[in-house]
């Protein structure tokens, strides 16, 4: 089971903020915030869904129905963001491009992004998209992490080539701004790991997490 850390507490309790259709109509540029991005039908929002313990996300069959910015509060200064599903065929080109202009004006303006959770089917890893979305995070300095999703259609050892194979790819491309993990929904597999990477992001080490609230220590 996953152990109750600071931020798991944090996450359980979560909580819809608003939907964002352009980047103007986002909350208040403050704090920090993470977001989850991901190719449709990567299971991002299960994802999202797994680590909050909630059905903060809207899942569905249908590739491509998350179509706004939709924020969710942690906490008073720390929210989780969950981006519309890219590379969908089916979508309209006219949405395609709305998408595009806005989530592009989201990702380069906004302050409080402290790293992008990138989810990805293990199936199919390291799409264009994907290899789009890295290679904006390392142009902009922000810290990346990989959730090879869907782990559970493979076998452990399948898993953990793929793993391999990505980490391997994203070291010798990206660096090691980018990290890798494996993760599966139905399974609860890797939720320690990916919450206590959102957790380095959103309370970084001059801060601590009591109680749900974070507490300056600086003097």
């Amino acid at each position: 089971m996953p152990s109750a850390t600071p931020l798991a507490i944090l996450c359980q309790t979560a909580s819809f903020i608003k939907s964002a259709s352009q980047a103007d109509q986002c909350p208040a540029d403050q704090g920090l915030e993470v977001a989850f991005a991901g190719r449709s039908n990567a299971g991002k929002s299960s994802a999202l869904n797994t680590l909050t313990h909630a059905r903060l996300a809207r899942t569905s069959k249908t590739p491509g129905r998350t179509q706004l910015i939709n924020f969710f509060g942690l906490d008073e200064s720390h929210r989780l963001v969950d981006l519309p599903g890219y590379g969908y065929a089916k979508v309209p080109l006219e949405l395609k491009e709305h998408w595009k202009l806005h989530l592009d004006a989201y990702l380069t303006q906004r302050n409080s992004l402290a790293g992008v959770v990138l989810v990805m089917d293990i199936r199919h890893p390291l799409s264009g998209f994907d290899r789009m979305m890295l290679e904006w995070a390392d142009v902009t300095g922000l810290p990346a992490h990989i959730l090879l999703s869907k782990s559970d259609k493979l076998s452990y050892g399948a898993a953990k080539g793929v793993l391999l194979k990505v980490q391997t790819t994203v070291r010798k491309e990206f660096g090691n701004r980018a990290t890798v993990q494996l993760f599966s929904s139905p399974k609860r597999q890797g939720i320690d790991e990916a919450h206590a990477v959102l957790e380095s992001w959103l309370y970084p080490a001059e801060d601590s997490v009591v109680d749900g609230d974070q507490t300056d220590t600086t003097e």
